[in-house]
């Protein structure tokens, strides 16, 4: 299995809403940063797959429909990928819609994803929550 094919099995997941794939894609000794501002997680920094879970991406499937959408792909280190792309979909509550740009920085081992640096435009994700129109 590639390393492209590894992150790729990440993005399939979240868009598809399935925490067990996303599980899945994770290393046992996955950790995970987030940028600073963040709306809805409650780590920005996770030490396992389930606290990356549990702090990252369960609280913003439930503030957000949204997944990240890769666009390109830059292959860096033997086992660092790149990822540029938008994050789309809409705020539950408002029923706004978001499309924040990423880069994801992916480290790979054992075939699956080691670590992630995650940087997006947080302003996007907060004004969809906002009743401004």
């Amino acid at each position: 299995m590639s390393n492209r094919d590894v992150v790729e099995k990440f993005y399939k997941a979240t868009q598809s809403g399935d925490p067990a794939g996303i599980l899945d894609a994770l290393h046992p000794h996955f950790q995970g940063w987030v940028a600073p501002g963040m709306p809805s997680v409650t780590v920005t920094q996770a030490q396992s797959p389930e606290a990356a879970l549990a702090g990252i991406w369960q609280p913003v499937f439930r503030e957000y429909e949204i997944a990240p959408f890769a666009e390109e792909w830059f292959d860096a280190y033997p086992n660092t990928v790149i990822v540029t792309g938008h994050y789309r979909g809409i705020a539950r509550a408002t029923r706004k819609h978001v499309a924040a740009e990423f880069a994801h920085i992916w480290h790979i081992a054992d075939e699956k994803l080691l670590a992630l640096h995650q940087y997006t435009d947080t302003w996007h994700w907060h004004e969809a929550l906002s009743d401004a129109a």
